[in-house]
């Protein structure tokens, strides 16, 4: 009989195997399932979870061991893992006993750093966004993105997009972005995109080695086209490096706010699953902010806010649109977490 982990360290790799396996990722639900049953193999991993400081669910600590075991998996150290992860067998207890019981540190090391997925297909529900915006405005933008990652969705007028049958973005681009759609289409305009940058704490070089692996490994193991649109996007910002500065959002946006802006030209501020890694206090100064910001907008310099990010009770993602000097907020789209499918609200 296996040992199973104490409910205090095991709940959050529970709960995400649950939501795992809603989503479709069978093989990442089990690899969850026996971690938990398992992670009294690795004393380090299973305090480190056990401990955690705040919100697991909001610090993806579960997406974060997960990861760390694909990297194992991906790296070679451990063969019953990687063969588990080439799917030439089915014993996930073996494997993830293997690797909780040989590379402990590893995945705990691992864990330490925030999730970085920079999902690509969510560019699909913000390239919708500001197409709406488009005909809103009748204004190109200058984006400003926070916890950008890679960077990777700051190259989003660079892909591909078919959205409900409405098609917008780069026709010959590699990367292609075609969420399965629900509701009535997103208006026909065109991404125009005249300046983008973005902030991140830990921001990643999509031109190292490094960062294409640890991206990779986030990605779900079940899923090879995502991994395949996630290269793509990588081989496109290689072509196109994304512009992204080290810092805190909260520090950063008031200096890019401060910056005269062009006439003509519509500010976007633009994030996405970032507010969960917000403290409260952090969450209403940044509220604050952009309503105190959005008082200066004017017809010709208009300012406007994007956001992908979950409910406050995680129960669904939501794409809003907030628009200044109006200040009015739409739901636009209820969506997949990784942007896999689009309810449009319109």
């Amino acid at each position: 009989m296996y040992m199973m982990a104490s409910v205090g360290a095991s709940k959050e790799l529970r709960r995400q195997s649950a939501l795992a396996r809603d989503l479709g990722s069978a093989f990442v639900a089990d690899v969850l399932e026996a971690g938990e049953r398992h992670l009294h193999s690795g004393p380090r991993t299973a305090a480190l979870i056990k401990s955690w400081p705040g919100d697991a669910a909001s610090a993806a600590v579960a997406l974060r061991f997960n990861a760390g075991v694909h990297a194992l998996a991906r790296s070679g150290r451990v063969p019953r893992l990687s063969a588990l992860f080439r799917r030439e067998h089915t014993d996930y207890d073996g494997a993830l006993s293997d690797a909780l019981g040989e590379a402990d540190d590893f995945i705990a090391d691992w864990m330490a750093t925030p999730t970085q997925t920079n999902e690509v297909a969510r560019a699909g529900a913000l390239a919708a966004a500001l197409m709406v915006l488009a005909r809103d405005t009748g204004k190109p933008v200058e984006l400003l993105e926070l916890g950008s990652s890679c960077g990777l969705n700051l190259n989003l007028a660079r892909y591909r997009y078919d959205l409900g049958g409405v098609t917008a973005g780069d026709p010959d681009s590699a990367v292609t972005l075609r969420p399965a759609w629900q509701g009535s289409q997103p208006p026909a305009e065109p991404i125009r995109i005249m300046h983008a940058r973005g902030v991140d704490l830990d921001p990643l070089d999509p031109l190292s080695a490094v960062t294409r692996e640890r991206l990779l490994s986030f990605v779900w193991a079940d899923q090879p086209a995502r991994m395949a649109r996630l290269e793509a996007a990588l081989e496109v910002a290689r072509n196109f490096v994304p512009k992204i500065e080290r810092g805190d959002a909260l520090d950063w946006l008031p200096r890019q706010m401060h910056d005269p802006q062009s006439y003509g030209i519509c500010r976007v501020v633009m994030h996405s699953m970032v507010e969960q890694y917000f403290k409260d206090a952090d969450r209403e100064r940044f509220e604050l902010f952009l309503e105190q910001a959005g008082k200066g907008a004017t017809t010709e310099r208009p300012i406007a806010r994007i956001s992908f990010e979950w409910t406050p009770a995680r129960d669904e993602v939501q794409l809003a649109l907030t628009q200044w000097p109006s200040g009015s907020k739409r739901l636009l789209a209820v969506c997949h977490p990784y942007g896999e499918w689009i309810h449009w609200c319109g």
